[in-house]
């Protein structure tokens, strides 16, 4: 006898999917990070976790919240081996997490931050194509910049598969984007060098081209999947692109600082724990 379908919510979403949207809430609210939630879902099942991630943004635009752009993650093919896939995932990045450079990060603000630099991209036309090629995102792109993601996880321990991550917004925190816009036309993205500093001290390298290929091969990637959803990115939109090289993991009164050839510098600092939490 096939086995009944879940009952459904008035609002759409199943009762498996409200359970862990809860869960990653409450550890958010509360500081205090919560057991993997892939155990809720069914095993590998992308699209469930994909809907635990839009119940929880549509939750935080119901209270106030603006998306403001779009990240792609597990551009890395070594990240991409570590957690048992073969393509990216991608969240929503809202105004809320956007942080002035030279604004500290408040100490308590965030669970276990890690952070890791990136090629920014702000669009100047709408990407509404399933099909959305290189050529695409140049015509669109009204410029990139230097950017440093603060990522974060809800789950203890950054013990997470694909399924934890999506339904997590991608393990999104918080970015920086630097203050030197380029036009895309004068770089090559695949080709650009990243060095990033922790207090100093060198903790990351690499290239655009560790990033799936190249950073517009995943904002290519990002369009193509965004407008499957029937949510495409639009005119405005920032679009983190995904990592150049390793994250580094962050503590109160770490200072970053990531130069990308061509791009600039970024910087960010987080709060020492006597400049209070602000949570």
């Amino acid at each position: 006898m096939p086995t009944p379908p879940e009952p459904v919510r008035a609002d759409g979403a199943p009762p498996v999917v409200v359970k862990a949207a809860d869960i990653l809430a409450e550890a958010a609210r509360t500081g205090v990070p919560c057991a993997p939630v892939r155990g809720l879902l069914p095993e590998g099942d992308l699209d469930t976790a994909y809907a635990v991630q839009r119940l929880t943004i549509e939750r935080e635009l119901a209270a106030g919240g603006r998306i403001v752009g779009r990240k792609t993650g597990l551009t890395s093919p070594a990240v991409q081996a570590q957690l048992g896939v073969d393509r990216p995932d991608f969240g929503a990045l809202l105004a809320a997490m956007a942080v002035p450079e030279g604004e500290p990060v408040a100490a308590g603000r965030l669970l276990q931050p890690k952070v890791e630099a990136e090629v920014a991209l702000v669009l100047g036309a709408d990407l509404p194509h399933r099909d959305c090629t290189v050529a695409d995102v140049l015509r669109a792109t009204d410029f990139a910049l230097a950017a440093l993601e603060i990522v974060d996880s809800r789950v203890a321990g950054w013990d997470i598969s694909i399924v934890d991550t999506v339904a997590d917004n991608a393990s999104s925190g918080l970015y920086v984007l630097g203050s030197a816009p380029v036009p895309v036309t004068r770089l090559d993205l695949r080709a650009v060098r990243m060095t990033m500093t922790r207090n100093g001290a060198q903790v990351s390298t690499g290239t655009g081209a560790d990033c799936l290929g190249s950073p517009l091969n995943a904002a290519a990637w990002l369009a193509s999947a965004l407008a499957a959803t029937g949510d495409p990115l639009r005119a405005g939109d920032v679009v983190l692109t995904g990592a150049l090289g390793p994250m580094a993991a962050a503590t109160p009164g770490d200072v970053f600082e990531a130069h990308i050839s061509g791009l600039g510098s970024v910087t960010t600092r987080f709060a020492a724990e006597t400049e209070g939490d602000q949570r």
